[in-house]
């Protein structure tokens, strides 16, 4: 059985791995640079591997392909594949074929990486063997391979789910549905939805799903579907059959046990985190963890990196560093959660966004706008006539040095973009350790 993978970063190498182990045949192939540390663990297990090309004949002959998740369906090798009929998968889809771990699987527009962190954080604090994968952590397949968990915390995108099938999530969290990445799905929102919504199939009555009930969307797909899993879904106030919400200042679960908290002690502020904290809860308290460490594991959790990140404060400016805020929505709740005059950073890559949901809180809270990207003629079009000061950039050091022109003492500048960062960065990631980078040198 030969399996080609699609991409030598670490989804792809876990998957090679993975299938060497099982005895696949293994090629992998990348159109960019791979990275030395994953070409010296391909060679460590003796994989055949290249970069900066695809070798066609090697790639169509596979029985099986394994496809990176950043790759589109509209790539000429994918699309190849797919008009001979060859299976494209994913990693997770894959790595589930060889483990009988329980799944929670966390996606949504917003809110994954915070409440896949909280859930990891809260089991591990019980004492679960499980392991964090999908979009943070290591590679799924890799930790089946190598390191195997009886538990996985699994963090999708809809970019996995469009290449799963057959896999099985014991625990599905839904956060919400905004839009986002319409670009990669034709421009429909019902295209982005269906693809959410897939984390749904195969589920039993065994099974959970959690999510919340006052979204868009969520509520009115599910009747499309013939799932008998348990529905808990939770809500910002009490609601009839509601699993969970705030009602003043107590944080209450009902379903799978009741379980209430004070507000108060949870560590992650504002309230797009308080859905994000009783989704966590809900997704624990039915993998069986007690409410005594749920509560613990609430009011001690961190927080994560590139999520309304507290990146220092210099000459009385506050700096937050949001760049995980890779959608309109996402922007949203940082600027919902502000309460001092900020200064926005947007710009990036545009996924085909709507910028009039901020608009108000733009108006409310917003001092200035600094616009970061090749090209920020979207932004101008959006946000200009709104005559608030602007500034044009397009790099991380003219970005801040403008940004703290225009902030005050006792303002917040908040990285927020709106945008994915592919223009002018490596990855988000790469986005955020520059602002944080910028902070350090200037205090």
């Amino acid at each position: 059985m030969k399996l080609t993978v699609l991409g030598a970063a670490e989804s792809g190498v876990g998957a090679a791995i993975l299938a060497q182990k099982q005895g696949y045949e293994v090629f992998v192939s990348d159109m960019g640079s791979i990275k030395e540390h994953y070409k010296q663990m391909l060679d460590a297990h003796h994989i055949a591997w290249e970069e900066g090309h695809h070798t066609e004949s090697e790639i169509l002959s596979a029985d099986e392909v394994v496809k990176s998740p950043g790759i589109p369906e509209t790539a000429p090798m994918v699309a190849k594949l797919m008009a001979q009929g060859t299976p494209i998968l994913s990693e997770i889809e894959f790595a589930g074929r060889f483990t009988d771990a329980r799944m929670i699987c966390i996606t949504g527009s917003n809110g994954k990486t915070t409440t896949t962190s909280l859930i990891y954080h809260i089991l591990k604090k019980a004492g679960v063997d499980v392991g964090l994968a999908g979009n943070i952590g290591h590679s799924l397949a890799l930790q089946v391979a190598e390191a195997p968990h009886s538990t996985y915390v699994i963090e999708l995108s809809s970019f996995q789910l469009d290449n799963m099938y057959k896999f099985r999530a014991n625990i599905a969290v839904l956060l919400n549905i905004t839009p986002d990445h319409l670009d990669r799905y034709g421009f429909c929102m019902q295209n982005y939805v269906d693809a959410k919504m897939r984390i749904l199939q195969n589920q039993t009555k065994d099974d959970t799903f959690v999510f919340w009930k006052e979204d868009e969307h969520v509520p009115n797909e599910l009747p499309k579907y013939n799932d008998p899993s348990l529905k808990c879904g939770f809500t910002d106030e009490p609601r009839q059959g509601s699993a969970g919400f705030a009602d003043g200042d107590r944080f209450v679960v009902e379903s799978p046990v009741h379980f209430e908290m004070p507000l108060s002690e949870l560590s992650l502020p504002g309230r797009h985190n308080l859905r994000n904290s009783l989704a966590a809860a809900i997704a624990c308290l039915s993998a069986g963890i007690s409410p005594e460490i749920v509560r613990e594991g609430l009011s001690d959790f961190p927080g994560v990196e590139h999520r309304l990140e507290k990146a220092g404060t210099v000459n009385g400016i506050h700096f937050v560093n949001d760049s995980k805020a890779t959608n309109v929505d996402a922007c949203y709740c940082a600027l919902e959660s502000m309460k001092t005059p900020v200064v926005l950073i947007l710009g990036g890559k545009d996924k085909g966004n709507d910028y009039s949901q901020i608009i108000p809180f733009v108006k409310e809270k917003c001092r200035a706008l600094v616009y970061m990207g090749v090209d920020n003629s979207k932004l101008h079009a959006n946000f200009d006539v709104l005559g608030l000061p602007i500034a044009d950039t397009h790099s991380m050091k003219e970005c801040m040095e403008k940004a703290v022109t225009l902030a005050h003492e006792g303002d917040t500048v908040l990285l927020s973009p709106c945008c994915a960062s592919f223009d002018l960065f490596k990855n988000m990631e790469d986005r955020g350790e520059q602002f944080k980078a910028w902070v350090k040198a200037w205090k």
